[in-house]
């Protein structure tokens, strides 16, 4: 085939280590005078890179159309590629080198737009019956054609200038190839007496090189008029080659193409299959390539199973087995696996003797594999998976020189990674941002704005380091197609800055869904770009004044309250964001409880979905606002009977207790009136904005029609939100579980009520009459309609913790409340045994005080602490600064720490407050601040104060006693 007056013809296996061995080795025995490889001719100027010391394998040429730059194709380079043996070998000796196959011109041109990259199972293979190394592993006694080639080729040994003739294993290969193209029908002899055939093992000749995107879907027979085009395009460059630098040079290619160039064709036959070719404008490049993608046979991978390995067989020729092992186990013992020297020699001894076992000249992966898993892992799989991950395919990623031509995008985004310290790496990991720094704000910035342009370098995941808004953990790994997103951005602008502020605003004008506005202004705000919100904002206005689906205003909502919080954390300036916020707001107030009737189950559900999100936007939008909370919110129920008094709340004017008149309720209406309907007044502080979503949702609670899902969880959120006490909870309770409702529709209730999470488990477990509720309907629900409400009920409480879950069951076989000695100090507590017994309880009083910052009341049996300062200032001390009136009773007890004290230290001159804002005449306090009544004093009442939600007041029972 070769001789001296002929050119040497090295057929390889592409991304072979044994391959790239003997390629070195031939090419110092033979010293051509040029190097001709297989690639695209337009990459010529781009060789002298490859010998930059800042060049580092694996890297990859991409080859792109400018006006079109998703049409792009990759031809990967690892460090045990024989095509990169070859470029290196030709650059260190200095000697030409040139790329010979189809230019990326006619390839892209060629390539259907339409179609994805994608290499399917395994890539570029044709019919199955089409392998020709089957045919030769076959005869060679091999069931795997990959395990007879790596036998054969990969791991043999020897074959340098000292070992024999380095060409000999060339001269074998091409004349088996030459019998195998004949026996295939890709013979001289067949047709125009040129043919193509399928590559070089199973995947194709490409193997992830050469055009670097499968033809899975085009079949066998495009295979073969692709092989065809490229052959003869081979040859006609092999000629010009030969004209130019003479008899003395050397072909790196697949070993499937060796018997066409060799073929006697005329230059004539050559140039007519290459006429009329389509070709486009291309641009090509070098860009960092991994080992991950060299290991992935579906879209631009290369099909390599184990690329580590094959880097590893390559750059240890000497004792591979053994340096592999003694990785291994490094490995393990950083990952804490007991793992000594013990274990590798009897791993290498193991390996030997299988290899040996299988008939096999050298032990290979998996025989190493094998006896880890054996030795090593203790038949576990597990480590396995790791040593996979970090060896067996690798996390290695290619680096190019800053010389390298690049879009001007590329070159900002290279320049802010090397400002920002972000480090582009193949391997996973986490990235912790404290937007608080400068620094990490401008990586944060970076982020968003790639994501925006669809460069997907990074993707914001849950931070385990805390819940403050000024916090953000980013998920980071580079991966080689995203150099294809930067050159398709690069349409967008010159920098990453100006590019994903286009886009932003090009995507504006083009969503039509309010919802993905919302979220668009959101990532316009993440990322930093103050230049396309104006545009952004406008098309917003405009879509949310024309869109009258409540649905998509409570979905747009909760993004764009999110984008006026989070702009002042990032010091950015969201006015015009929160006034249109705040409108959305008001229309969704007013149109919800319309838009919530006549739901089917699923509309329901995703309603009731739209409630939450719409309820924590409110909060959200809240505290943006203003820095303090609303003041007493304890006025949803209607009046208690005269026989109770509440709680007082804590901003009671000392004015109205004294004089005994009834405090008005937050909407301007009497605590103990009915609720009032929407005010007309739409506009209005934070604390207006409150007012009106607590009654958008007692409407939504108590409306009769609507589904029993978003009633319970209207009456939920009120309860949850202090709006709601829990008498009037098992009042709404009782009414949607009574006998009237249907079993479907009252489990609905349960669901909206009880669900979300371990909450609604634990509001049954410190409140046995709404448990005994629903432990009465649940057991009068009838038999034919029990399996159809216990999906939802099961869905329900299969939510809460095991812990919950068994404190549920124990309550429930105990019996409920009323069943038990209504004696005081002998019922039981909720998870104890029979009494309390206070002793104990009081010894733990000291080490509250201690934690709590506050110091034991000298006056006092054990009962109260030392709270605030003069003014009632922190958590509601009295005007003088004095302790907080404690109630009569059991030891320890505290009567609302948190409620206003009078001047004189005492909880109102002539009554105690009641929890709906009225004020009880007639209940005197008793001396040192102990109030009195013959009323009943609830001790479960929750109420608000300036600084939020507060413990309840314990108070008197009926007869007068303390609790």
């Amino acid at each position: 085939m070769t001789g001296p007056a002929a050119p040497a013809l090295l057929g390889v296996r592409h991304h072979g280590p044994g391959s790239a061995r003997a390629v070195r080795a031939a090419l110092d025995q033979c010293r051509p005078g040029a190097v001709l490889i297989e690639g695209p001719p337009e990459a010529d100027p781009l060789v002298r890179l490859a010998a930059d010391p800042g060049m580092r394998p694996p890297v990859a040429l991409l080859a792109h159309v400018p006006d079109d730059p998703g049409r792009a194709a990759f031809w990967p380079f690892a460090g045990f590629s024989p095509e990169w043996a070859a470029l290196r070998w030709a650059l260190d000796h200095g000697v030409a080198v040139r790329f010979i196959d189809l230019p990326a011109a006619h390839t892209l041109a060629l390539r259907d737009p339409e179609r994805e990259p994608d290499r399917g199972e395994k890539g570029g293979r044709s019919a199955p019956g089409a392998d020709p190394l089957a045919a030769l592993a076959a005869a060679a006694g091999y069931d795997d054609p990959e395990l007879w080639w790596e036998d054969a080729v990969e791991h043999r040994r020897g074959g340098g200038p000292t070992g024999g003739d380095a060409l000999a294993p060339f001269e074998a290969l091409a004349e088996a190839m030459t019998e195998l193209r004949d026996g295939f029908g890709f013979g001289p002899g067949n047709g125009d007496g040129d043919g193509g055939g399928p590559g070089l093992g199973d995947r194709g000749d490409g193997d992830g090189y050469g055009y670097g995107y499968g033809d899975s879907d085009v079949g066998e027979a495009a295979d073969r008029a692709r092989d065809v085009v490229r052959e003869a395009h081979m040859r006609l460059k092999l000629r010009e080659a030969r004209r130019e630098f003479g008899d003395g040079i050397a072909v790196v290619c697949g070993a499937w193409h060796v018997p066409a160039l060799a073929e006697k064709r005329t230059v004539a036959a050559d140039r007519q299959v290459l006429k009329g070719l389509p070709k486009v404008r291309t641009e090509l490049s070098w860009v960092p390539w991994t080992n991950r993608r060299l290991a992935r046979h579906s879209g631009y991978g290369a099909g390599i199973d184990s690329p580590g390995w094959y880097g590893h067989l390559f750059h240890a020729p000497d004792r591979p087995v053994e340096r592999w092992l003694t990785k291994v186990a490094r490995l393990l013992r950083e990952e804490d696996f007991p793992v000594s020297s013990a274990h590798v020699i009897e791993a290498v001894r193991l390996a030997d003797t299988l290899a040996a076992l299988r008939g096999r000249p050298l032990a290979g992966l998996n025989e190493t594999t094998d006896a880890v898993r054996a030795v090593m892992c203790d038949g576990s799989d597990v480590p396995l998976a790791l040593v996979r991950e970090r060896l067996v395919i690798g996390d290695a990623l290619g680096e190019i020189p800053d010389e390298a031509p690049a879009t001007p995008l590329l070159r900002d985004l290279t320049r802010l990674q090397r400002t920002l310290r972000l480090k582009p790496e193949a391997v996973e990991r986490d990235c912790e941002l404290d937007l608080r720094k400068d620094t990490d704000a401008a990586r944060s910035r970076l982020l968003h704005r790639l994501r925006l342009l669809g460069i997907g370098w990074g993707k914001p995941v849950r931070s385990r380091g805390g819940l403050g808004t000024f916090r953000e953990t980013w998920r980071l790994r580079w991966e080689p197609e995203l150099s294809v997103r930067v050159a398709e951005a690069a349409a967008w602008g010159t920098t990453v800055a100006a590019a994903a502020t286009a886009k932003a605003e090009s995507r504006a004008v083009a969503t039509p869904a309010l919802a993905g506005l919302t979220s668009l202004a959101e990532r316009c705000l993440l990322a930093g770009l103050p230049d396309a919100l104006p545009t952004v904002m406008r098309v917003l206005a405009d879509r949310a004044a024309l869109d009258t689906d409540v649905a998509q205003l409570a979905r747009a909502l909760p993004a764009l309250v999110r984008s006026v919080r989070y702009g002042d954390v990032r010091r950015t300036d969201a006015t015009a964001l929160g006034e249109v916020a705040a409108g959305l707001a008001e229309r969704v107030f007013v149109g919800l409880p319309a838009a919530c009737a006549g739901l089917d189950t699923d509309a329901a559900a995703e309603m009731r979905g739209h409630l939450d999100a719409v309820h924590q936007a409110v909060g959200l939008l809240t505290e943006s606002g203003r820095a303090r909370t609303p003041d007493t919110r304890e006025h949803v129920g209607t009046a208690e009977p005269s026989g109770t008094a509440e709680a007082p709340g804590p901003a009671e004017a000392p004015g109205a207790a004294e004089t005994g008149t009834g405090a008005t309720g937050p909407a301007g209406t009497s605590g103990g009136d009915p609720d009032p309907a929407l005010p007309e007044d739409a506009g209005g502080d934070d604390a207006d904005r409150r007012e009106r979503w607590a009654g958008v949702l007692r409407v939504l609670a108590e409306r009769d029609g609507l589904p029993g899902g978003i009633r319970g969880r209207a009456a939920r959120l009120l309860l949850d939100d202090r709006w709601l006490t829990e008498d009037r909870a098992a009042r709404l309770m009782g009414l949607a579980l009574s006998a009237g409702t249907e079993p479907a529709e009252a489990a609905a209730w349960i669901e909206g009520f009880l669900g979300a999470g371990s909450a609604g488990g634990m509001l049954l477990v410190h409140d046995e009459s709404l448990l005994a509720l629903v432990d009465a309907w649940l057991v009068g629900v009838p038999p034919a309609a029990f399996t159809s409400v216990l999906p939802l009920l099961r869905r329900t409480f299969s939510a809460y913790e095991t812990g919950v879950r068994r404190t549920l069951g124990e309550l429930v076989r105990r019996g409920s409340p009323g069943s038990r000695p209504a004696v005081p100090g002998e019922q039981d507590a909720h998870g104890f045994g029979a009494g309390l017994d206070e002793d104990r309880a009081s010894a733990v009083l000291p080490t509250l005080y201690a934690l709590l910052g506050l110091d034991p009341d000298p006056r006092r049996d054990g009962g109260g602490a030392c709270q605030g300062d003069s003014g009632g200032a922190g958590s509601g001390g009295g005007c003088d600064g004095h302790l907080l009136p404690t109630v009569e009773g059991r030891s320890g007890g505290m009567a609302g720490a948190n409620r206003t004290a009078g001047a004189d230290g005492t909880a109102g001159a002539d009554g105690t407050a009641r929890a709906d804002g009225t004020a009880r005449p007639g209940a005197k306090a008793g001396p040192g601040g102990t109030a009195t009544t013959s009323g009943t004093d609830r001790g479960d009442t929750p109420v608000r104060t300036e600084g939020g939600a507060l413990p309840a007041a314990t108070g008197a029972t009926t007869d007068g006693t303390g609790r």
